[in-house]
C-alpha cells in the first residue's frame, strides 16, 4: 500500500484556528510548526483558540508528538489556547505525560565557548589539585613504608608473592624478547659504523655498556609499566568502582597499606632482577651479531664485554632499575586510587598511568645521569 505523505491545513475562522492533520506521520521528520503555519502563530495574529481535525490522519509516531509538543510550546509562548479533543486518544494520553512535569530550568546544557584565559585557569587549577593528591599520596605511602620496617604494616603476605610472581617470572618472556632485540640492534648499528674503522671488536664495549648501564634498566621499566602497571592500575580503578575500597576504609583497613604497599614492595625486588636479566639478554644478542656478521670469536667477545663492562655501570644500572620499579607502582596505584566511578574512568587511569610511569622513568633517568656525570661514576 502506498504510504501519503503528512499534510497540515489551517482554516481560520476569526479567532478559531482549524488546524488539520492527514496523511501519515511516518516518513521522515515532522515540519517545524513555524515554517507550517507561519505568522497565524504570532501574538498578535488574533487567534485565541486553536482545535485540531485529525480524520485524514492515517497513521503517526513519536513525529506527531515532537510537532505537537513545539506546536504547545510556541502557542503558550503567544497565549494561545490549545484544544486537543480532536487529537487521537493515545496521543492525548502522551501529551499529558509528556506536559505534566515542567522542564527543570537549566535541564538543557547550553553550549557555551569558554575564554582563553578560563580555559588555562581551569587547567591550573586542575593541576594544583593532581599535584596535591600526589604529594599526599606519596606521604601516605612513605608513613606506610615506615610502618612496615616497624612491623605495624597490615597486608596478606599472600598478596605480595602472588604480586612478585606477577611482576617477576611472569614477565620474563617479553624481557627476553625485547632486550635481546634491542642487543641486537645496537650491535648491528654499532657494527656498520665500526666495521668502516676496522674496530668491529668495540661492538662489545658498546652493546655492553649501553645495555648494562642504560638501556636494559629503561627497556625493562617500559616494558613493566605498559605490563604491570597498567594492570595496577585497572585493578584498583574497578575496585574503586565497585565502591571496595570504600569498603575497607569504612572496615578500618588502609588501602595504602592493604593494596599499594605490596604493589610497590613486589616491584622495587623484582625490577633489578629482571634488569639483570635483561643485561644477559642484550648482551647474548650484541654476541649473536658479533659473532655472524663480524666474524668475532665467542670467547673473545665475552673477553671484550669482561673487559669494557665496570661493575659501576652494573651497580648504576640496578639503582636506576629499584627506582624505576618505585615509580611505576605508584604512578599505577596513585591513577587507579583517583580513578572515577565509571567504566570509561577505569580506562582513563590505566592510560594515564602508562603514561605518568614512562615520563616518570625518562626524567629519573635524566636525573640519575646528571648525578653520575657530576660524581664522576
Amino acid at each position: 500500500m502506498e504510504r501519503k505523505d503528512p499534510r497540515i491545513t489551517a482554516e481560520r475562522d476569526g479567532e478559531l484556528l482549524r488546524i488539520g492533520l492527514t496523511g501519515e506521520w511516518k516518513t521522515g521528520p515532522p515540519p517545524s510548526p513555524a515554517a507550517v503555519l507561519g505568522s497565524s502563530l504570532a501574538s498578535g495574529a488574533g487567534v485565541a483558540r486553536i482545535v485540531f481535525d485529525t480524520s485524514g490522519l492515517a497513521g503517526w509516531d513519536s513525529g506527531l508528538l515532537t510537532f505537537l509538543l513545539q506546536l504547545c510550546e510556541r502557542c503558550s509562548a503567544a497565549g494561545i489556547a490549545v484544544e486537543r479533543d480532536g487529537l487521537p486518544p493515545g496521543v492525548r494520553r502522551l501529551l499529558n505525560l509528556a506536559t505534566a512535569v515542567p522542564e527543570r530550568k537549566g535541564a538543557r546544557r547550553e553550549s557555551r565557548r569558554e575564554s582563553f584565559l578560563a580555559r588555562v585557569g581551569a587547567a591550573a587549577e586542575r593541576s594544583g589539585r593532581s599535584s596535591r593528591d600526589a604529594f599526599t599520596f606519596i606521604g601516605e605511602v612513605t608513613v606506610a613504608v615506615l610502618r612496615m620496617f616497624r612491623g605495624k604494616a597490615r597486608f596478606r603476605r599472600s598478596d605480595l608473592l602472588e604480586t612478585i610472581q606477577e611482576c617477576g617470572a611472569q614477565a620474563l618472556p617479553i624481557v627476553s624478547l625485547i632486550s635481546l632485540l634491542v642487543g641486537l640492534i645496537l650491535a648491528f648499528v654499532g657494527a656498520i659504523q665500526l666495521k668502516m674503522f676496522g674496530a668491529q671488536i668495540y661492538v662489545a664495549d658498546l652493546v655492553g655498556i649501553a645495555m648494562v648501564r642504560e638501556m636494559a634498566a629503561i627497556m625493562t621499566g617500559i616494558i613493566v609499566t605498559g605490563r604491570t602497571g597498567a594492570s595496577f592500575a585497572a585493578k584498583l580503578g574497578t575496585m574503586q568502582v565497585n565502591e571496595e575500597i570504600d569498603a575497607m576504609r569504612t572496615m578500618g583497613f588502609s588501602p595504602i597499606e592493604f593494596l599499594v604497599l605490596p604493589r610497590m614492595v613486589a616491584l622495587f625486588l623484582m625490577m633489578p632482577l629482571l634488569c639483570l636479566y635483561a643485561d644477559l639478554m642484550g648482551v647474548l644478542g650484541g654476541m649473536i651479531v658479533g659473532v655472524t656478521m663480524l666474524d668475532l670469536g665467542v670467547v673473545q667477545y665475552y673477553l671484550q664485554t669482561q673487559a669494557a663492562v665496570k661493575l659501576d655501570n652494573l651497580w648504576i644500572g640496578l639503582f636506576s632499575s629499584a627506582v624505576f620499579g618505585v615509580l611505576v607502582a605508584l604512578a599505577g596505584c596513585l591513577r587507579g586510587i583517583q580513578c572515577g566511578r565509571s567504566a570509561s574512568a577505569v580506562g582513563e587511569a590505566t592510560t594515564s598511568a602508562v603514561v605518568t610511569g614512562i615520563v616518570s622513568i625518562i626524567v629519573a633517568t635524566a636525573v640519575i645521569t646528571v648525578v653520575c656525570n657530576v660524581l664522576g661514576i
